[in-house]
């Protein structure tokens, strides 16, 4: 999270407009998504997951990036509190009702915001390198993840896995495993890629 935290902290106001890698989205609606994940996450450490309010995307506006550097505090702060990897996270985003040990609850989070990170920086024309313990200790995470029709779901989290080049690192692996492109290019503020 600290890498997404340094990424956004790149962008300025008239950044917002840009395309991400997700499909429809501005980096504002990228941000804003992320902004209600950690919210929600947040939550659920505490116990106050199953409140859908939790999880609401709230209207950023021109603050986008400081609400998306607060929110990352908060969510990091919970998640360091004291016994947190002994509860249970409720996540309704994958039904109502559900909960996920802490540490399955966190892996979900962490694998989001490795990858969303990618996408901010696709999104902003930057370069990204994900570090080796972080693309490690996503993979067994990335493998977990079902390649299944609720991919093709409008709104799913991830897209349909692509294929993937026998040649490919790790991260680059992840990536298409969640149905990013790994090369695809610097976003251009019309959708396309350059």
């Amino acid at each position: 999270m600290r890498t997404s935290v340094d990424l956004v902290a790149k962008a300025t106001a008239e950044d917002l407009g840009r395309p991400t890698p997700c499909a429809g989205w501005t980096l504002a609606d990228l941000l804003g998504h992320m902004t209600a994940q950690h919210h929600g996450f947040a939550a659920a450490a505490r116990g106050d997951g199953a409140d859908l309010a939790a999880w609401r995307v709230p209207p950023l506006g021109g603050d986008a990036v400081s609400a998306y550097v607060r929110s990352a505090e908060r969510v990091m702060t919970a998640f360091a509190e004291d016994g947190v990897l002994d509860r249970e996270f409720a996540l309704p985003e994958f039904g109502r009702g559900l909960t996920f040990p802490a540490p399955q609850a966190i892996g979900f989070h962490f694998i989001d915001y490795l990858v969303h990170g990618w996408d901010v920086a696709r999104s902003l024309g930057v370069g990204f390198t994900a570090a080796p313990e972080l693309v490690e200790a996503a993979w067994p995470i990335a493998l977990a993840i079902p390649d299944d029709e609720r991919r093709r779901r409008p709104g799913a989290a991830f897209q349909p896995m692509l294929t993937i080049p026998d040649d490919a690192d790790r991260f680059d692996r992840i990536l298409a495993m969640l149905g990013r492109s790994p090369a695809q290019g610097v976003l251009s503020p019309g959708g396309g890629t350059s």
